[in-house]
């Protein structure tokens, strides 16, 4: 299972999404409060964000596709929903046109992803024969990217179009999915931890075995992403979810998962729809993910808490990438260079709320929205990055089983 945000299809999701735009008019910032979205921790660093996976898909030996950027001004990029600033009443993404109007490019947007695993399904096949898939530009958490890079699904980035790529954080210009970001780039990054209703739990979660407490039991939620919850509850058990860790460790969190789930403790394993029961109160404790936590305490009204647990959370990164077949590779790499411009950069975090990529981008804050400077879910210190973890990568034949056993716990 894979992390999948904001469904396009899902009505109650479009409907939260339509009013909290509508809410938005004449505003760049999506939020203005984070109120009780703490995080807690002390001191590490936001590096080797890879959680790489190699299974799934025929290796591709193809050439790239031929670059027609020079006589066509056009870009298509493939994200996913609400990961890039949008206003409402022009119906339009503001630093798409600006790029536009700076660079002459006219770039054409989909909110195409929802879901790792079923986007990669749906083009895998001309990916491996090295066909156009009609996006120029698409975004994969790092397993996935991890995945495309090593089956030869993307091309390899002319980094002297990119100068702006040296404003990447310094922790992740260096990843273990893909040394020397040869052929990607971070564009957010996120927290897994632990949600709650700060109504019906007053006093608030640290750990992941809080959630197993008796007076919780048939409203506690977990995530169908393996890494996530698996990895919570490893760290929670104190294994380094990064470091060198095999079948016992792996066997002993997901024997957790097995007896809570079978006990009734757990409700239900959901992916971003876990939000939805957070809302009409069937859920009241979960492992979640930071910006859905933000995102449904501005539209209603700051009603729960986000933590790192004190053992640790997890952290993931969404990817840049060109695939192999795209014909317009150098107006998508004058895209990513404009988007690291530390200003343009403060513009999208403003909205989306993620952990911004851009060093700089917390300086240019202060002009947009300056609420949002110390906000350790977009602009996380060494304090908030030291409770955070990244799971580690992962071997073919370990992708292949750790995610066959949690599926199969998890009834999937």
């Amino acid at each position: 299972m894979t992390r999948a945000r904001d469904l396009p299809g899902d009505p109650l999701i479009r409907s939260l999404v339509q009013q909290a735009r509508r809410s938005q008019r004449g505003a760049v910032s999506r939020r203005t409060v984070l109120a009780g979205a703490g995080v807690a921790g002390v001191g590490s660093l936001l590096a080797a964000c890879g959680t790489g996976g190699t299974s799934g898909g025929t290796s591709s030996s193809a050439a790239p596709g031929t670059d027609v950027s020079a006589t066509d001004p056009t870009v298509s990029w493939a994200n996913w929903t609400l990961y890039l600033d949008y206003d409402d009443e022009s119906q339009s993404y503001p630093t798409l046109d600006a790029f536009a109007a700076e660079t002459g490019i006219t770039a054409n947007y989909a909110e195409d992803i929802d879901d790792n695993d079923t986007y990669f399904g749906k083009i895998q096949g001309q990916l491996a024969i090295g066909q156009d898939i009609g996006q120029d530009i698409v975004v994969f958490t790092d397993w996935m990217a991890a995945r495309m890079i090593r089956l030869g699904y993307t091309q390899e980035l002319d980094r002297t179009n990119i100068p702006n790529a040296s404003n990447l954080l310094a922790s992740l210009q260096e990843v273990d999915f893909d040394p020397g970001r040869k052929h990607s780039l971070t564009w957010q990054s996120g927290f897994g931890g632990l949600a709650w209703s700060k109504e019906k739990i007053p006093g608030g979660l640290t750990s992941v075995s809080d959630l197993w407490k008796p007076e919780y039991k048939g409203r506690v939620e977990v995530l169908s992403e393996m890494r996530d919850t698996i990895g919570l509850i490893m760290l929670d058990q104190g294994v380094d979810i990064s470091g060198d860790w095999g079948d016992d460790e792996f066997d002993a969190a997901l024997a957790v998962v097995t007896e809570q789930i079978a006990s009734g403790q757990i409700r239900q394993v959901k992916g971003n729809s876990y939000k939805e029961d957070l809302i009409s109160g069937d859920a009241v404790a979960v492992i979640g993910w930071s910006g859905d936590i933000t995102q449904i305490n501005f539209e209603y009204d700051d009603q729960w808490s986000f933590l790192l647990p004190e053992a640790g959370g997890t952290l993931w990164s969404d990817n840049m990438e060109i695939p192999i077949g795209a014909t317009h590779k150098a107006n998508a790499e004058a895209l990513m260079n404009y988007y690291y411009d530390p200003v343009v950069a403060a513009q999208v975090a403003a909205y989306v709320n993620f952990i911004c990529p851009v060093d700089g981008a917390q300086d240019a804050m202060a002009d947009i929205d300056p609420s949002l400077v110390e906000n350790p879910l977009i602009f996380p210190d060494a304090a908030t990055l030291a409770q955070a973890h990244v799971f580690r990568s992962l071997s073919a034949e370990e992708e292949t089983k750790y995610n066959g056993a949690y599926l199969t716990a998890v009834g999937a």
